[in-house]
């Protein structure tokens, strides 16, 4: 397949289409929470994600072996990627939508920051520390801004964490021999490591099972299909098919589509503050991306 140089026309539908799933999967999550406990429902996500994608590289004659030196990669961002979840899944279950999804896509800041130190080529220059600027300030914002109804600090603080291992995921599969591996492998490590992970631990963090209605049922359904595994697989094709710079670039869509629904569907209240907050992380994400 040829690699565009460019995003095309037909590039920016697909990624605006797939910021706008996982800005959509933010308020799937957060009315799922009715009937799983966060925790469970990150694990039940994992388990069926990983049994979508062992069927699909059974089908397309995908090989699940990985070369011994990328296991070790394999395992942590396995372990990341559980980790990861168990956060976001249990700060959508204590504030609003708007909200995590501001502190969860920080995570290009993060991992501009950390890239600058161990990433060859990932230097800070005048713009993109300009974008960390802006980010940081808009972090800032929302965490000062409290006059919202179900605000909650240590949501808001669950979210940045799951950022920063959002971003430890990237990293480790840029410095380990497991980038090196298709993308199915790599989504496979990470389920495969995640699911017992999260199982283990929903029987110590809160409940498991909520008043299940189908509506829940069949939000997790979508969960496990249109994010966890082909979702992703749909992402590694992106990477693939345009320059990863630019397929990041789209990023600021999601945090912003996402407060978008959480007002629309959810009914949240928005204050001034969060928008401006959004506005700033925005901001901060296209000069993050943009070399």
């Amino acid at each position: 397949m040829e690699r565009k140089t460019n995003v095309d026309a037909i590039g920016a539908v697909m990624l605006t289409s797939f910021a706008t799933l996982l800005a959509f999967n933010q308020v799937v999550i957060k009315v799922s929470g009715g009937g799983f406990g966060p925790v469970f429902m990150a694990g039940l996500r994992s388990v069926g994600a990983l049994l979508v994608i062992l069927l699909w590289m059974r089908l397309r004659g995908i090989s699940v072996f990985t070369a011994p030196s990328a296991r070790f990669g394999g395992i942590l961002v396995g372990v990341l990627f559980g980790v990861e979840f168990m956060a976001i899944y249990t700060a959508l279950d204590m504030t609003t939508v708007s909200r995590a999804s501001i502190m969860l896509y920080t995570m290009p800041v993060w991992l501009a920051l950390v890239g600058h130190f161990v990433l060859p080529g990932e230097q800070l220059t005048k713009r993109r520390s300009l974008g960390l600027v802006f980010a940081m300030a808009g972090v800032i914002m929302a965490l000062l801004d409290r006059s919202a109804a179900q605000v909650s600090l240590t949501g808001d603080l669950l979210g940045i964490f799951a950022a920063m291992c959002w971003a430890g995921i990237a990293l480790t599969v840029r410095l380990t021999p497991l980038s090196q591996e298709k993308p199915e492998v790599q989504l496979l490590w990470q389920l495969a490591i995640s699911a017992p992970i999260l199982m283990l631990a929903a029987f110590y963090f809160g409940d498991m099972v909520r008043n299940i209605e189908p509506i829940h049922l069949w939000g997790m359904l979508f969960q496990i299909l249109c994010i966890a595994s082909f979702g992703f697989l749909w992402w590694f094709w992106l990477l693939s098919r345009y320059p990863a710079s630019s397929v990041a670039s789209f990023s600021f869509l999601s945090p912003v589509l996402a407060v978008f629904f959480g007002w629309l569907l959810l009914n949240e209240t928005v204050t001034l503050g969060t928008w401006l907050a959004l506005g700033l992380v925005a901001i901060g994400l296209v000069l993050i991306n943009r070399k």
